[in-house]
């Protein structure tokens, strides 16, 4: 199967026509790569009307969709807990997938949609767009460089007050709860950060698990990790405004970070270096964030690669198995 059209551009599907899906189209519209070409749906007269509303060639059912051959990669924007049936089958189906994150929420699932990913033989990217663009290359080479001495901690929290206790953040039937849908960022740039200093990931060492339930899910959590010689705090809510500013201690100084998560349309852009008594910022390019993601997946079509760099395999599954134990421990009380 051809993995792009004649014009050299991906053709994604979106499965799923909720609000992220329209995020995710609406960045597609800047990605260099790649064309909105179907929507798929649970129902087959919602994927025609987001079809409508946002230029797509094609729409129907998810099983109508996934059977087309004019589709290279799909775009999976429903409910936590369906992500990995869709992927999965979107995978055994020959597409590339990108899959809003988290993957799956739990460890087991995501290891189930990785495996159909190396049986496929075909692409699969969790969709952190934080991971992405010059904001998130520079944070990197801080950690990797040593040029403000060994990284040793990393302070971050996402939270906001959703304003209703109702719907998909507040079931746990859908996997509701803060720690599903925004704690991941924090966890994943603790992640990101400490495999970049060269700090394992795979077991980090578990020294705090804090929650507080809201009608059955994590309504306020937060976490004391330990990967290697890296110390992460973190926290999340959605039932709080918690503040958006990242901090990175090093050996030698302390780097801030306001707006660390950026928005689904502006990459953030904005680091202060504090060192020696002094304070310098520092400005580097904003990128469309989605955009950048599906691009990457793209380049790893066009390049016959199964991962990508910004977000490997390696960085989901310590992701996942966090967020399951970080969950469970949530949940237990």
């Amino acid at each position: 199967m051809a993995h792009e059209t004649n014009s050299g551009r991906t053709r994604w599907a979106v499965l799923g026509p909720g609000a992220i899906s329209r995020d995710f189209v609406v960045g597609l519209r800047a990605s260099e790569h790649g064309v909105l070409h179907a929507v798929g749906s649970s129902s087959a007269d919602r994927a025609a009307a987001f079809a409508a509303e946002h230029g797509a060639e094609a729409s129907g059912t998810y099983d109508e969709v996934l059977a087309r051959d004019d589709v290279d990669a799909v775009y999976v924007g429903t409910v936590h807990t369906t992500h990995a049936d869709l992927a999965i089958r979107a995978l055994e189906a020959g597409k590339a997938v990108l899959c809003e994150k988290p993957a799956s929420p739990t460890l087991d699932e995501v290891e189930r949609i990785l495996a159909a990913a190396e049986r496929a033989q075909r692409p699969f990217l969790e969709a952190f767009k934080t991971r992405f663009g010059p904001f998130a290359e520079a944070l990197r080479q801080l950690a990797r460089s040593g040029e403000l001495g060994a990284l040793q901690r990393f302070e971050g929290a996402f939270g906001f007050d959703a304003g209703t206790r109702e719907g998909r953040l507040f079931d746990p039937a859908l996997a509701g709860g803060a720690i599903l849908d925004v704690g991941c960022y924090p966890l994943a740039l603790a992640i990101d950060l400490a495999a970049a200093a060269g700090q394992p990931v795979d077991q980090p060492e578990y020294r705090r698990f804090e929650a507080e339930l809201v009608a059955g899910v994590d309504g306020t959590a937060s976490a004391e990790l330990v990967f290697g010689d890296v110390t992460a705090l973190i926290a999340t809510s959605v039932i709080a405004d918690l503040p958006d500013t990242g901090v990175l201690r090093f050996a030698g100084a302390e780097v801030v970070l306001p707006h660390v998560w950026g928005s689904r349309t502006e990459s953030p852009s904005t680091l202060i270096v504090r060192r020696d008594g002094e304070e310098t910022h520092l400005e580097v390019p904003v990128v469309q964030p989605m955009a950048a993601e599906a691009d990457a997946l793209s380049l790893a079509i066009a390049e016959g690669r199964r991962e990508v760099p910004q977000m490997p395999w390696s960085h989901t599954r310590a992701a996942a198995r966090v967020l399951t134990d970080w969950r469970d421990a949530a949940l237990a009380g």
